[in-house]
């Protein structure tokens, strides 16, 4: 090569390293034209780069070919270089001459051999770039996740843009349904199709990425927001067209308007909230999707404030036991209690509908289930060293406590570290969600009854509750929840023939029944009419502090006849 060929290649070559170094402003169609340009240079006729990601992928010829230069018969290989980077990923270019060409000299293969080391490192910096982008910014079944999500909302609020836009997270309901019904490879394709629906519906107004599982995540533009929602209510999915088979799916959700003065310092400091309601609404039977408003910052700085004092308020004996008298309708004689929460923050009530849900949300509930428990042992004692008969009184347990491996053993040693006769106490337990929480309620239940100390079970009638519950546990009660005592305006009769007949099935199983809820005179002759002879409600009186249930059980009955 003379002095002006070789100043021409380092032009060009130059060219090259300047398209394949800045990639922030790299645009194919220079690079190919770089290629071109010194193809010619060097007179080949074919050039082709091969990218695999293994080696086993090579030899199967999986992978990505290129042709970026394709001018005249490629008759036999002028070069080639074979590169395989650390990782295992291999890469190639072969140049390619036609028989009319003057072979290259030594000099221009040296030169061509510096231009294709230098292309392999631009294909594999890129083509592994690529690669961690996707296993950074995609899961395993190749859905964007949330580090996409993040990273998009921070894009738009670098733009300062984020208002306009609603916050979504939703979480199919039922879907481990859907995968035992169908199988999960189907299930799999129902997700799939699911997610396709609403990415199609978004179009350019949005964005879906999966956060996990069946729960997704939605940033999109606030008129878009009826559209989604509409979705999120219910629409069919296929998932076999060839036999046309489809299913049913619906989510809950949390829906966040972005407000005006939204400027997070973090992504997570908006999803947070509302993914933490997408997980509220799935408790909420008749509202599934949940709305982040001004009420909903209440509550949720109420609940900051109830767990930010809960062990103080605890240590200091906040928390009082209120009784609310269980009465047999027949005599009105007072035959047992339930002791019930109340706390009292500087002397203000904190009502319980407050508190207890969201001690319910982790284990803090079950410090206060054993405090109540502590303190109806308590008075139970002081009531025996007076001298005063004793009726049965119930504690309520949260199925939180079923988790505790000791749970039976430590209600009884607390039962017997005030002497308290096993018969007088009732433990109140509700329904359970899971199999495994049904087999461990039915084996601490079981427990009890061998200790001799009762056990009901409470709110039958509400939610979801399974025959299971009272045919393969051994309970001593049965309390019929207030939704089947009917109130005017309802559907009396329905309501009345479901009362009868669960007071019969009680009555048949052998089982003690009290009504909850019971307010009018009209309940009282329902219960008396269909054999439930104990009843609890503000018909009698309304929970008591210990000094006002003391004088009751004084007294020790109420009059029937109001």
């Amino acid at each position: 090569m003379n002095d002006d060929r070789r100043l021409e290649f380092l032009k060009l070559f130059e060219k090259l390293i300047s398209v394949m170094t800045f990639p922030d402003r790299f645009v194919r169609e220079e690079l190919v034209d770089a290629l071109r340009n010194l193809s010619k240079f060097f007179r080949l006729s074919k050039g082709t780069t091969e990218f695999f990601r293994s080696i086993s992928d090579e030899k199967s010829g999986v992978g990505e070919i290129l042709t970026d230069y394709d001018e005249g018969p490629a008759d036999f290989i002028a070069h080639q270089r074979r590169i395989v980077s650390p990782m295992g990923t291999v890469c190639k270019v072969t140049l390619y001459m036609s028989n009319d060409e003057k072979r290259l000299s030594e000099e221009e293969i040296a030169h061509l051999d510096v231009v294709a080391r230098s292309l392999i490192s631009f294909v594999t910096r890129n083509r592994l770039s690529n690669a961690v982008d996707r296993l950074s910014f995609y899961d395993e079944d190749n859905y964007p996740n949330l580090r996409y999500f993040f990273r998009h909302i921070e894009r738009i609020s670098d733009r300062n843009a984020l208002f306009g836009n609603t916050l979504i997270v939703i979480n199919c309901r039922q879907f481990a349904l859907i995968n035992r019904d169908i199988g999960r490879a189907a299930g799999d394709i129902v997700l799939r199709r699911y997610y396709e629906i609403f990415e199609d519906t978004l179009g350019d107004k949005g964005l879906i990425c999966r956060v996990g599982g069946d729960s997704f995540t939605i940033l999109c533009e606030n008129d878009m927001v009826n559209d989604i929602t509409r979705l999120i209510e219910g629409i069919p999915v296929t998932y076999d067209e060839e036999h046309e088979k489809r299913v049913m799916v619906s989510s809950c959700a949390g829906v966040y308007p972005l407000p005006a003065d939204i400027s997070p310092e973090h992504p997570g400091e908006i999803f947070g909230p509302v993914y933490a309601l997408s997980q509220e609404a799935k408790l909420e039977l008749g509202q599934p999707i949940l709305y982040v408003n001004r009420a909903y910052s209440e509550e949720r700085e109420k609940a900051a404030h109830i767990r930010h004092r809960f062990l103080e308020a605890l240590e200091n004996a906040e928390f009082q036991a209120y009784y609310q008298p269980k009465v047999d309708v027949r005599d009105g004689r007072i035959i047992g209690a339930e002791a019930l929460c109340r706390w009292f923050e500087n002397g203000k009530l904190i009502p319980p509908g407050d508190f207890i849900p969201v001690l319910e949300q982790n284990m803090d509930i079950c410090l206060l289930d054993f405090y109540m428990l502590e303190m109806v042992c308590r008075n139970m004692k002081n009531w025996m060293d007076k001298g005063k008969d004793l009726v049965r009184v119930s504690v309520n347990l949260s199925r939180k406590n079923l988790i505790d491996a000791d749970l039976l053993k430590r209600i009884v040693d607390r039962i017997d570290f005030y002497k308290i006769p096993h018969d007088k106490i009732e433990i109140e337990l509700t329904e359970t969600k899971t199999e495994v929480e049904f087999n461990r309620l039915k084996t601490v239940v079981t427990g009890l009854q061998e200790a001799g100390i009762w056990t009901a079970v409470d709110d039958f009638g509400v939610g979801y509750s399974s025959l299971n519950l009272i045919r393969e546990i051994p309970w001593n009660v049965l309390k019929i929840d207030r939704c089947l005592l009917p109130v005017e305006g309802d559907s009396e009769e329905v309501t009345r023939l479901m009362f009868r007949h669960v007071a019969a099935m009680a009555n048949d199983m052998g089982l003690k029944c009290v009504a909850e809820g019971v307010e009018t005179k009209e309940h009282i002759e329902l219960m008396k009419e269909n054999g439930c002879p104990i009843a609890q409600g503000y018909y009698f009186d309304r929970p008591l502090p210990i000094e006002e249930f003391e004088k009751r059980l004084l007294k020790g009955f109420y009059e029937l006849d109001k």
